[in-house]
């Protein structure tokens, strides 16, 4: 086969689902009728590595003189063991050997090493989990084993989602890694240069164009580009991704250029369209857009105004073929429950809007292009494109790669979802804004809807002024409750070392996340250290937030990541192992009683949040009015309605009895005659099988069209404010 372009993303991004970009891309260039073939090589060199082969190869080459540490003496002496147990371990986290389980959480299977001795109590960190997480977690360390293995003894670069990340994290010069690439390849270089030559072979393309979302792939994708040049000297190579969107927007090395023709910045559709007409003639190289490249060689950036990015409506549908979408691997490495979704399970990487619909957040890199052009997809496009994904891959399950999800748009992709009757599960990021009430997350759930992450960053109000998230704290606590009552996970994102931070708004923040999870309105968190960017508003106007940049004038390669220091906050590097450590705890239900200094080699400060903060947060009752457009949707079965004849001292009426069917249980209300075959009626009219859904104003029209009075008595009482339970909906 050959096709004009071949899309790659290097080693190594996720094990258990390709990176989405190259799909992404792959899905526009057949739009264009442009030939593209997509490979991850990161899969493909971790199963050749990690295999009977593979592990034979490996232990060959280590030399057994040289003073290794007592663990790797111990995975060594262990080589038989890990050699006879990699493919039936490999297969198991592929899926393909289920039954394994029971035999892994024997331990008495697999060899153990270091990575084994964190597992100092088993039961505690997975109590609630079944024996095939159990089992993948074990695995999973299993593997942890070898990849010190790997690193201690040949390749020193090696991590299995985070390759040599050290060369390429803010590597303001490209020195250090330039000399990287003059030396000898590696072990692992070795294996990606023979798949590499592999699929160059077959492919025979024109381009060559690796994604680079992450500095863990940025090593490895040299080295491909590098591979390229000396072996297929008249194939182009151009670079994209995440990485250089963020990293190098000031780019001026010209050694660079000895590896890459091109580097291309932002939305890569109309860059490597222009790219392929260029390659082919057709285009002059000043018609190229927003692209980096040696001219006499000066790097120069040449973006073509008159050149228009596409709309989301006119990208295609991601392409997942070529992939090997069966042999990706579940992996349980942490024992946090939202880490395990993105690492455990094979997911459809979708987007519902380009950027974000808030585009304020004063830490983020708002001032860039895949953050402020904000473009919402349509409900009925997006699952359009879910139902062709899932034709294509025969997997339902969707991550939705958001910024932060439209609450509009989750709305009415969840009714989209159910009109069609799709059977899929769903995640995605948000923001915890109130507009996320009660019944919208019934409805999410109810169309497959698992879980949601987002920015509870400081966990203090004046933080989160500062910050311009726009939400309160208790906002947050109250949105949390609405999803997690619905069946929904919540995790959170949490930060510190925010600029002015003290240390009494770090502790203040830790007990605010001691509260909700004690209330059980979360369940996941993550801690993160601030980190501040050259293009946000933070790294823009430092003085604003009384920050001082320690980071000069911007070198020739990487500049992302600025050094700055905090004149007036805490020592915040100090807090961190504190913060994680509870965090920890509070996730398995432990320690909600134990003091915050507790957690801390260091004195702190009381908390000044009062403890009952959280819950009164949740006691407040939002004065809750609806909007004459509110929509009103049924999402449940059509009742069955029976009239039954009441008598009492000689006199007789009707009533009517309603029985609602739920899956897991049923509810009889008994009203008015009249008011029942009303309610009757205007359930099956609201019907989501019909496709109509009323507003509330149209609702107490038809109420009071009927002759019936006292709408607001009705409607707004027991049993009908009640039946949420079973379906009814406002929204």
């Amino acid at each position: 086969m050959s096709a004009t372009v071949f899309l790659l993303t290097p080693p190594f991004t996720q094990l258990n689902t390709p990176y989405p970009a190259t799909a992404y891309l792959k899905g526009f260039l057949n739009t264009r009728n442009i030939s593209s073939f997509q490979a991850d090589l990161g899969i493909e060199v971790t199963l050749a590595l990690f295999s009977n082969a593979g592990l034979e190869r490996l232990f060959a080459h280590i030399n057994p003189n040289k003073d290794y540490s007592d663990n790797i003496r111990r995975i060594i002496t262990l080589r038989d063991d890990y050699i006879q147990t990699i493919d039936d371990v490999i297969l198991f986290l592929q899926g393909k050997n289920p039954t394994l389980a029971h035999l892994i959480c024997k331990r008495n299977f697999l060899p153990e090493a270091s990575r084994f001795a964190q597992l100092d109590d088993l039961h505690w960190a997975f109590g609630s989990m079944g024996t095939q997480d159990k089992a993948k977690h074990l695995a999973t360390m299993y593997l942890e084993d070898l990849s010190d293995l790997v690193k201690e003894c040949v390749d020193d670069h090696f991590g299995f989602s985070r390759y040599a990340e050290r060369l390429g994290r803010s590597a303001s010069t490209f020195d250090e890694l330039y000399t990287a690439l003059q030396q000898e390849y590696t072990f692992v270089d070795k294996i990606l240069a023979d798949i590499l030559k592999e699929r160059m072979a077959m492919v025979q393309p024109r381009m060559v164009a690796i994604s680079v979302p992450f500095p863990g792939n940025l090593y490895s994708a040299f080295r491909c580009a590098q591979w390229i040049k000396q072996n297929c000297p008249g194939v182009k190579v151009t670079m994209g991704g995440g990485f250089p969107n963020t990293e190098l927007r000031s780019l001026s090395d010209a050694r660079v250029f000895e590896f890459f023709d091109f580097i291309t910045l932002d939305d890569g559709e109309a860059p490597i369209e222009n790219l392929v007409q260029h390659i082919d003639g057709k285009l002059p190289v000043e018609a190229l857009k927003r692209t980096f490249t040696l001219i006499n060689g000066n790097v120069i950036y040449i973006n073509n105004q008159a050149c228009t990015d596409y709309r989301q409506g006119q990208v295609g549908t991601p392409d997942y073929s070529d992939f090997w979408l069966d042999k990706y691997i579940s992996a349980i490495e942490v024992v946090n429950p939202m880490h395990s979704l993105w690492s455990d399970g094979r997911w459809n990487k979708l987007t519902m809007a380009h950027g974000c619909y808030w585009g304020k957040c004063t830490f983020c890199d708002i001032s860039l292009d895949y953050i402020k052009n904000y473009e919402p997809v349509s409900a009925q496009l997006l699952c359009d494109r879910m139902e062709e994904i899932i034709a294509q891959t025969g997997q339902n399950g969707f991550h939705f790669v958001d910024e932060a999800a439209p609450p509009a748009l989750m709305r009415e992709l969840a009714l989209e979802i159910l009109r069609r009757k799709l059977v899929v599960s769903w995640w995605t990021n948000v923001r915890f804004e109130k507009s996320f009430t009660r019944d919208l997350c019934l409805l999410l759930k109810a169309s497959g809807c698992i879980a949601v992450s987002g920015g509870l960053e400081v966990a203090s109000d004046r933080l989160l002024q500062l910050i311009q998230k726009g939400i309160t704290v208790a906002q947050v606590a109250r949105v949390n409750r609405n999803f997690t009552e619905a069946g929904i996970m919540v995790h959170a994102y949490l930060m510190y070392g925010f600029p002015t931070q003290t240390a009494q708004e770090t502790i203040d923040s830790l007990e605010m996340v001691r509260q909700m999870f004690a209330a059980g309105i979360l369940q996941s968190a993550f801690w993160h250290q601030f980190a501040m960017t050259a293009h946000s508003p933070v790294g823009l106007h430092p003085e604003t937030f009384s920050v001082e940049k320690e980071t000069g004038i911007p070198g020739s390669f990487a500049n992302n990541d600025i050094v700055h220091r905090d004149p007036t906050g805490a020592d915040h590097e100090a807090f961190s192992y504190g913060l994680k450590k509870s965090l920890l705890n509070y996730m398995h239900g432990a320690c909600f009683d134990m003091p915050l200094h507790k957690w801390f080699d260091f004195k702190t400060p009381k908390t000044s949040i009062a403890p009952d903060y959280v819950m009164n947060a949740l006691k407040e009752d939002e004065f809750a009015t609806y909007k004459p457009t509110a929509k009103i949707v049924w999402l449940g079965k059509i009742p069955t309605l029976e009239i039954v004849t009441k008598s009492k001292k000689g006199a007789q009426w009707e009533i009517a009895s309603l029985t609602f069917q739920s899956r897991q249980d049923s509810l009889e209300i008994k009203v008015d005659k009249a008011q029942g075959e009303w309610l009757a009626g205007i359930l099956k009219k609201i019907s989501l099988g019909d496709g109509k859904i009323a507003t509330m104003q149209e609702i107490k029209a038809d109420y009071d069209a009927a002759g019936l009075e006292d709408f607001e008595l009705f409607w707004d009482n027991k049993p009908i404010n009640g039946l949420y339970r079973y379906g009814l909906l406002r929204l």
